[in-house]
């Protein structure tokens, strides 16, 4: 049986997304409190799997598991599952809406209901927290009625809260992505794949990021997210390009394309080539 860790506690989106799969429900599960730690435990053998957010429909790419994955560890993604994202107004038994006067989530999930906040708790203090089941967990263990978490239905059972409020993101549709990373291994093409990688600029210079494109224009390859972000090596304007391609690397128009990356930039890093989740085979499309 493998280990495989995920961003808890128990009660997270992440936990629920990880459920929708049954081979990897049927594994040993080991919470952990951040990100960082479960991608940390994967690089260092003490879980198999790490099963993490990697972008939100409504606030884009989750940038600490996108940063960690591309800076600090040599990961490979497996897989990605996408889970419809419902965020709850939690509190004790007997609690009103109207007598809210304290808030618990994890910033990301209050910047998703932000508007919501604004217009119905508008005096509200807000708590940031490591996660939306450490709110559910908090208000739980509390005395205090006034008190609220925004949170996943499964974490407000768990914690014995009750619904106040029903999906209150602000724009409809919301829906998170997550993957499966491990420290090698790169699933076999199914036909429905995405290519990860990192592309570094041979220099800040213009028409870098033309001539990137360039190479997957060319082989008519798609892309399905690109975003730059800051190396972490430079100074102010040292950027870097994330991009993940329709594809796999054993596609020998993906392979084509990574090698002429290879050639003219100034490093290619993988992420990894795995079945998406629009086919169905990986989806987790129901609400929590």
């Amino acid at each position: 049986m493998n280990r495989v860790g995920f961003f808890g506690p128990f009660g997270t989106f992440t936990e629920q997304a990880l459920r929708t799969q049954r081979d990897l429900a049927d594994q040993e599960l080991v919470p952990f409190p951040t990100v960082p730690d479960v991608l940390d435990a994967v690089s260092a053998g003490a879980v198999e799997l790490g099963f993490v957010p990697l972008e939100n429909s409504i606030e884009g790419m989750v940038n600490f598991t996108q940063d960690a994955l591309a800076f600090e560890h040599e990961l490979l993604i497996q897989r990605e599952v996408v889970l419809d994202v419902e965020h709850c107004v939690v509190a004790k038994p007997g609690a009103s809406l109207a007598g809210i006067k304290l808030l618990h989530s994890i910033p990301i999930a209050t910047a998703q209901c932000h508007q919501y906040i604004r217009a119905n708790l508008p005096d509200v203090e807000i708590h940031p927290v490591s996660s939306t089941a450490e709110a559910a967990r908090l208000v739980g263990d509390s005395d205090d009625s006034s008190a609220a978490a925004l949170s996943p239905r499964v974490a407000a059972a768990r914690y014995g809260l009750e619904v106040l409020a029903a999906d209150v993101a602000d724009h409809a549709g919301n829906q998170t992505r997550f993957v499966v990373v491990a420290r090698e291994g790169v699933p076999a093409p199914t036909g429905h794949d995405r290519t990860g990688l990192v592309v570094y600029q041979r220099a800040n210079e213009p028409g870098s990021l033309l001539s990137i494109l360039g190479e997957f224009a060319a082989r008519r390859i798609n892309l399905s997210n690109l975003v730059s972000r800051p190396t972490k090596a430079g100074g102010l304007g040292d950027y870097c390009f994330i991009i993940y391609a329709e594809g796999h690397i054993a596609d020998e128009l993906i392979a084509d394309a990574l090698r002429d990356l290879h050639a003219k930039q100034g490093g290619v890093k993988f992420l990894g080539s795995y079945p998406t989740a629009d086919d169905g085979a990986h989806s987790a499309r129901q609400h929590a």
